[in-house]
C-alpha cells in the first residue's frame, strides 16, 4: 500500500524528490547499496537537512548508521509520485520539439509513457512515429478517452496553442505540461506546468553575462 500522505506536499521537495531519484538510480546501477544524506545532498547542491527533511516529510525512515537503502528509498519514492498503474500521455504538436519530448521521455525507466501524438499535418496525421501512432489533433477528445490519457504535453506553436485550452478541458485531461511560449491558467482544476524554454534560456543567459561583466571590473 502506499503511504499516508500530507495533505499536499510542497512543490519544491516533490522536483527535489523526482531529482533523487534519479540520482539514486545511477548510484544502483552502479552497485552502490546505502547512501548517506549528505552524500546524496552534495549530488545536488544543497544542504543534508534538507534532505533529511525531505525524506521526514514523505514518511521516510530508515538506518543512519548504514545510511539509506538506495532499492528500498527509490521504492519509496516511486509510491510518492506515481500511481500503480502506468500514467498515460500524449503529446500535442510532433513537430521537431514534440519528437525530442516523446523520444527523451519514452526512453526513460518511468511509469509515465506517452502512447499517442496529435497534428495537423496530414503528413503525420494515420502515421507510427517513434512507434506511437499520431491522430489529427482535432480527434483530441476520442484519443484521449480511447487510450485512458491522463496528461496533455504542449509542443505546438504558441500562436496556436491557445485555441486548445476548451478542448483539453471537454476531453477530462488532468494534467498539462506546457512548452510553448503562451502560459495556460485553467479554472477546472486541471494542473498545469508551463514551461518556457526560451526564458529559461534567457535567464541562463542573463546570470553568465552578469557573471562576466563582474569579474571584468
Amino acid at each position: 500500500m502506499p503511504p499516508t500522505l500530507p495533505t499536499q506536499i510542497p512543490e519544491k521537495t516533490i522536483e527535489r524528490l523526482s531529482e533523487y531519484r534519479r540520482s539514486l538510480i545511477s548510484c544502483y546501477k552502479r552497485g552502490i547499496t546505502h547512501i548517506f544524506s549528505h552524500i546524496l545532498a552534495g549530488m545536488h547542491g544543497i544542504t543534508a537537512v534538507q534532505v533529511r527533511r525531505d525524506l521526514m516529510l514523505i514518511g521516510f525512515s530508515s538506518d543512519t548508521k548504514k545510511g539509506y537503502d538506495v532499492k528500498v528509498l527509490i521504492d519509496f519514492i516511486d509510491t510518492i509520485l506515481y500511481s500503480e498503474e502506468t500514467m498515460k500521455v500524449a503529446v500535442l504538436g510532433m513537430g521537431h520539439l514534440g519528437q525530442a519530448i516523446t523520444k527523451y521521455f519514452n526512453s526513460k525507466n518511468l511509469n509515465i509513457r506517452i502512447v499517442a501524438a496529435l497534428d495537423i499535418d496530414e503528413a503525420k496525421v494515420g502515421q507510427t512515429i517513434l512507434d506511437i501512432p499520431c491522430y489529427h489533433i482535432d480527434d483530441l477528445e476520442d484519443v484521449v478517452a480511447n487510450n485512458d490519457i491522463s496528461i496533455v504535453i504542449l509542443s505546438l506553436p504558441s500562436s496556436v496553442a491557445a485555441q486548445y485550452t476548451v478542448p483539453i478541458i471537454n476531453s477530462g485531461i488532468k494534467g498539462v505540461l506546457n512548452f510553448t511560449s503562451a502560459p495556460f491558467n485553467f479554472t477546472q482544476g486541471i494542473v498545469v506546468e508551463n514551461y518556457d524554454i526560451t526564458t529559461v534560456l534567457e535567464k541562463v543567459a542573463y546570470f553568465v553575462k552578469a557573471n562576466e561583466e563582474n569579474n571584468n571590473q
